[in-house]
């Protein structure tokens, strides 16, 4: 039956920032669809009690405590993967910040911190998953995180927006250079979210009201909304689809 091709059993791949928000909601949906998963992120705290949630619904799952700006932290996460699973089937970069500031005040630190968080990290975990496909000669997929703002500028997020930018276009390059060795590399867009990272614009009463205004359905997401999205392109269903963004966004850019 079709329906099988989005089945993830017997796949095992990476979640960064598998600890809340989006990557622990495609964590959990991953594993309900049959695979099993390295979670990774900074904060162990998360990390365990992110899979003892997602657990419940299947499993294994291995926390990594990981820091993805730091090319040890790549290769140990990536050694202790194959370590686990003798195999990497799937990578979920998802691992991200944000830095909210006026472009006029924003500082060198936070420039780095935000562009090697979400672009340079992300590139050199692709470039070690990649390599393991290709030396193993498996078929895999890598899906990156990016944004609605990789098309649009937003406010006061210089960094964040250049970041989500250059994601989109490496998840091109990177797309075209491995589809020889039938890696596929996508990237999913989220609008706006309910997480961590946009409360302080939830709490922000008028600007919360203005981008709600915008959104044709007429909500903010649930991390859940993008899980969807996330099996299809982890699983068989996407054989023929790589170097897309799919916006997940409620309609936003079409607006």
């Amino acid at each position: 039956m079709f329906l099988e091709k989005f089945s993830l059993k017997g796949r095992s791949g990476i979640v960064t920032g598998g600890g809340s928000g989006i990557g622990k909601a495609i964590a959990k949906g991953l594993v309900q669809a049959g695979s099993e998963i390295v979670i990774a992120g900074r904060n162990r705290e998360k990390l365990e009690k992110a899979v003892e949630e997602i657990r419940k619904f299947g499993g294994p799952v291995i926390p990594i405590q990981t820091d993805i700006t730091k090319m040890e932290d790549i290769r140990n996460l990536v050694d202790r993967t194959l370590k686990e699973f003798g195999k990497i089937d799937f990578l979920f970069n998802n691992a991200g910040i944000i830095r909210r500031t006026p472009a006029e005040d924003l500082t060198e630190k936070d420039w780095d911190d935000v562009i090697n968080n979400n672009l340079k990290g992300p590139f050199f975990l692709a470039q070690a998953v990649a390599r393991v496909m290709i030396s193993q000669n498996r078929k895999g997929k890598i899906i990156n995180t990016s944004s609605l703002i990789a098309v649009q500028g937003g406010k006061r997020i210089p960094a964040y927006a250049a970041s989500k930018g250059g994601l989109a276009q490496v998840t091109k390059s990177m797309a075209n250079d491995w589809a020889k060795y039938n890696i596929l590399v996508n990237a999913i867009g989220p609008g706006y979210v309910k997480t961590e990272l946009t409360e302080p614009l939830r709490q922000d009463k008028e600007r919360y009201g203005e981008i709600t205004g915008r959104i044709p359905l007429g909500r903010w997401a649930d991390p859940e909304d993008l899980v969807g999205a996330a099996i299809f392109l982890a699983s068989d269903a996407s054989d023929y689809i790589t170097g897309q963004t799919i916006f997940v966004d409620g309609g936003w850019l079409s607006m």
